[in-house]
């Protein structure tokens, strides 16, 4: 799917609306699962199925979730992802409250991924060798022209695209497929502005005291 292709997130109310723990682990478990009823999300994030139902309303109040084919006696309602994909990008021309609800909700997605890599990390060693040397938790620095780091975004895009677990048909996925992550983070280092030597006795040394 390329970036054109997916919902770009403008709306500063929807925005602030999505960034919320609870809702980003909602939509998490609805795109990793399927449909599922409050009781079933609740269960997965943590919260009560009142609770639950609030945020699926919200999320699809806004778009994000929507109601899914009834299942069984039709008892309880069910909800599934209803966004094949976001983009949420800050650009130059953005309004104040615009910007403050993207940050808002990149800094939410960001804290909601490192959750996912500190869990990865912690059930390491009780993964399966093969999903342990699939693995990977990398950062490199890069030296490039803004046309270049462009040009890498779009080649990244389109190598994750067929794995898209918005797109890909499950029906066709190999034997021992799983929900994995990839995070993906390009931008130019902002400059480290020296501070300053701290003065003498402001910290204690190693020997003081």
């Amino acid at each position: 799917m390329t970036q054109e292709a997916r919902r770009q997130l403008t709306d500063p109310v929807a925005m602030r609306a999505l960034a919320h723990p609870a809702r980003l682990a909602i939509l998490n478990r609805l795109q990793a699962e399927g449909p599922a009823t409050a009781t079933e999300v609740a269960e997965v994030v943590g919260i009560t199925p009142s609770a639950a139902s609030y945020h699926l309303r919200m999320l699809a109040k806004y778009g994000f979730a929507e109601d899914a084919p009834a299942r069984g006696d039709a008892r309880e309602r069910m909800w599934r992802h209803s966004s094949g994909g976001m983009v949420i990008s800050p650009e130059a021309g953005d309004p104040p409250e615009v910007r403050a609800a993207k940050e808002l909700l990149i800094k939410a997605v960001r804290d909601h991924a490192a959750d996912e890599a500190t869990r990865a990390l912690a059930n390491f060693d009780r993964e399966p060798a093969e999903w342990q040397e699939a693995s990977v938790f990398y950062r490199a620095a890069l030296l490039v022209s803004a046309e270049e780091l462009k040009e890498l975004h779009r080649r990244i895009d389109e190598l994750l695209d067929p794995y898209s677990i918005n797109r890909r048909d499950r029906a066709g996925v190999p034997l021992g497929a799983r929900v994995a992550e990839a995070h993906v983070n390009l931008f130019p280092r902002a400059e480290r502005r020296p501070h300053g030597l701290p003065q003498e006795g402001t910290h204690p040394g190693p020997l003081d005291g």
